[in-house]
């Protein structure tokens, strides 16, 4: 049984920073490419970025793009999402995701899931 579970989340004003955790237990997260997504209210679950097991290669979609850094730290089983210069349209629960290998941005091609951590603009 994998486990995914997120933190970091909070409320923050815009142009502020927040990092992101996700912990994976159960299984050898070195094996896994993981992943963020987020969800607002009343849209659909959308990919913000990933990173394959190495560490070597990542994804970002474009609307987080040079504001956003992923990241993994294999030997504490945990990846992070840090995320600078945030703007209110960035308010969502983030998501964490687990997949075998490869890197993947659509939702359906990942097969763990964390419970979600709320992030809220303040201003």
């Amino acid at each position: 049984q994998v486990q995914l579970v997120e933190s970091g989340g909070g409320l923050v004003q815009a142009g502020g920073s927040l990092r992101l955790s996700c912990v994976v237990s159960g299984r050898t997260f070195s094996n896994y490419a993981m992943g963020w997504f987020r969800q607002a209210p009343g849209k659909e679950r959308e990919f913000a970025s990933a990173i394959v097991w190495s560490g070597g290669d990542t994804a970002y979609a474009d609307s987080v793009k040079d504001r956003f850094t992923i990241s993994r730290d294999n030997a504490k089983n945990t990846v992070y999402l840090q995320m600078n210069s945030l703007k209110p349209e960035d308010t969502a629960v983030y998501y964490c995701a687990a997949r075998g290998f490869a890197i993947a941005t659509m939702p359906n091609e990942y097969d763990h899931w964390g419970q979600g951590t709320q992030v809220t603009d303040s201003s």
